[in-house]
């Protein structure tokens, strides 16, 4: 539920005849979306032409000869962004499912390239509304009950329309004004038939000899079918909704809807009316005479607070989804998508906490591995190697001088195409702590992240919200664990030569001047291939031509342009290893 307006729309009365739906027009098209029943038969049709037709421009994008002339970082740039265009324009079109899925893939720019994740992150709040007929349609099958015997006034106008459902105000009979969250009919029949089918596309990319590689598909397919599931459901949005409230009960800034259960089930959610002005809409928070800078620091405040002190976050803090209320403080909406650190994390994120403060990349690699973060492979050297690089230039400035968003790019570079496995929760943190800095540098130029931030640094420092434990325990529990492994260092040496003697135990050693020797003699073989076949037809084609036999000869010297064609390539291939090595 986005935030609305402080000046709201006069309400309609809602007998009223049905008014057509609200258009959201994207780009050259307008979309709608008012089915009750889906083919299944069409719906795989549709979407398997989306994915087949999104692989062969992948595959286009490495085929230099695809450019029409010389290729470039530039040109590779530019038509990723016109694929960007044309992903968004089809996810629109395929509906809630993909809509929903493209806007959990913006989270991911581990998985894919950042002109893709740019424009997927604008599928937000970008989505057609369905008529007022389904939405009386649907609270009056959920409740037994006409609207009007509800509510005693309701807008036919939806005040805004998400992915999986629209908001209207309304008013109770008892003179309570509420907004009601309606949810898109046939959305589960939908999501069923979408994620039978997101499946089997899933399996497809998992074997896939390229693109299956370093990627948990089939992982990532059940943490967004859980995700997308959770949210068809309103009556666990509205436990969420109360959970949050709970949570900062004692914090007078921050504002959450208090949530009407006796006008709630599992496809309507009825929320205290609480109207706002958009975080984003910085001209109106001026005229209010809000402090634009006490507010960028307090939506960095009630975001650490969420993560440290409960565990229990937003997992979605888009502007359309914070205001600021006439008296300064935050107001929070929609809680369909939420996250959760378990205790047991924690302890893990100390580990990684120290590794980074000392540097240690080792450290950060077995504490990554511990989260589950980081699937270890037989050679670790560059995945080690990387983690380095950016641990040193990580600690090049001062804490608070570091900016989030270029933290996160800096993190999701390192980890494209190497065997990370960022949970959801994780990306799900990251990518609100990137939005909720932009959102600060709107609201007030100077702000930085992190200047916030480093209080609640040095709280996980000094003490563990689950143990207890200050930074001198921690390092004792460490110095426990260096004695620990120093007892043991005996019998696994011991172990060792057992598996050296046995022959269990292999040895990989990596020579890069191997590497390059193996490689130019595998190159110069298939070169010799190529020169052999090209020699044998130019020698056919001139017998053939001699002997008077010119149409034969002719497509022998065709043929011949194909290895020669190869023999060329591979001479360039033989130059790159060259200056690879």
């Amino acid at each position: 539920m986005s935030a609305v307006s402080s000046n709201p729309k006069k309400l309609l009365d809602p007998n009223l005849p049905g008014r057509s739906p609200l258009k959201i027009e994207t780009g050259k098209k307008s979309y709608r979306w008012n089915q009750k029943n889906y083919s299944v038969t069409r719906r795989r049709i549709d979407i398997w032409l989306f994915v087949f037709t999104f692989s062969f421009k992948l595959w286009s994008n490495n085929r230099k000869w695809s450019y029409g002339g010389e290729y470039s970082e530039a040109k590779l740039a530019a038509r990723r962004k016109r694929q960007a265009v044309w992903i968004r324009e089809s996810l629109l079109e395929l509906g809630p499912t993909f809509i929903k899925a493209g806007q959990l893939f913006s989270t991911r720019a581990d998985l894919f390239a950042s002109e893709y994740v740019e424009e997927l992150s604008k599928l937000q709040d970008r989505v057609p509304a369905f008529p007022y007929e389904q939405v009386s349609a649907i609270i009056e099958e959920d409740f037994g009950k006409p609207i009007t015997k509800l509510f005693c006034k309701f807008d036919p106008i939806p005040l805004a329309a998400a992915s999986l459902g629209q908001v209207h105000k309304a008013q109770l009979h008892s003179g309570e004004e509420v907004v009601v969250k309606v949810q898109r009919l046939g959305l589960k029949q939908l999501f069923t038939i979408d994620l039978g089918i997101l499946k089997q596309i899933a399996r497809y990319f998992q074997n896939h000899p390229r693109w299956g590689q370093n990627r948990d598909w089939l992982g990532i397919y059940s943490e967004c079918s859980r995700i997308l599931w959770e949210e068809t459901d309103y009556l666990k949005e509205g436990r969420n909704a109360d959970t949050f409230r709970r949570n900062f009960r004692q914090e007078d800034w921050v504002k959450v809807p208090r949530v009407y259960w006796r006008y709630t089930s599992p496809r309507v959610l009825t929320l205290e009316y609480l109207p706002g002005i958009k975080i984003s809409h910085y001209e109106a928070i001026e005229a209010a005479g809000l402090d634009r800078k006490l507010l960028a620091k307090l939506g960095a405040k009630a975001y650490l607070h969420q993560l440290l002190n409960n565990g229990f976050f937003h997992a979605d803090p888009h502007p359309g989804n914070i205001a600021a209320s006439p008296d300064g403080s935050l107001i929070f909406y929609d809680f369909g998508m939420m996250g959760q650190i378990k205790s047991n994390i924690r302890e893990k994120l100390m580990d990684t906490l120290f590794g980074i403060a000392q540097k240690n990349s080792d450290l950060v690699v077995k504490s990554l591995i511990d989260l589950g973060a980081l699937v270890p492979t037989g050679d670790m050297t560059p995945v080690r190697r990387s983690i380095q690089y950016m641990l040193d230039n990580f600690m090049d400035k001062p804490f608070e001088e570091q900016s989030i968003d270029a933290i996160s790019e800096d993190l999701y570079d390192i980890a494209y195409g190497q065997p990370f496995r960022f949970p959801a929760t994780f990306t799900f943190v990251m990518r609100a702590f990137s939005t909720l800095e932009g959102v600060g540098k709107g609201l007030d130029p100077d702000f930085n992240f992190m200047e916030v931030a480093q209080p609640f640094a040095m709280q996980i420092m000094t003490n563990s919200n689950d143990n207890g434990g200050t930074i001198f325990e921690e390092l004792g529990r460490q110095a426990a664990q260096v004695s620990s492994t120093a007892l043991g260092l005996p019998r696994r040496i011991e172990d060792t030569i057992d598996k050296l003697e046995r022959g269990d135990l292999r040895v990989r050693v990596r020579s890069l001047e191997s590497e390059r020797v193996l490689r130019r003699l595998s190159a110069i073989q298939l070169g010799t291939n190529y020169t052999l076949i090209l020699s044998t037809l130019i020698l056919s084609a001139t017998l053939l031509l001699v002997n008077g036999y010119r149409i034969e000869a002719a497509i022998a010297a065709a043929i011949s342009l194909i290895p020669g064609w190869s023999l060329l390539r591979l001479w360039k291939r033989l130059d790159r290893i060259d200056r690879m090595f």
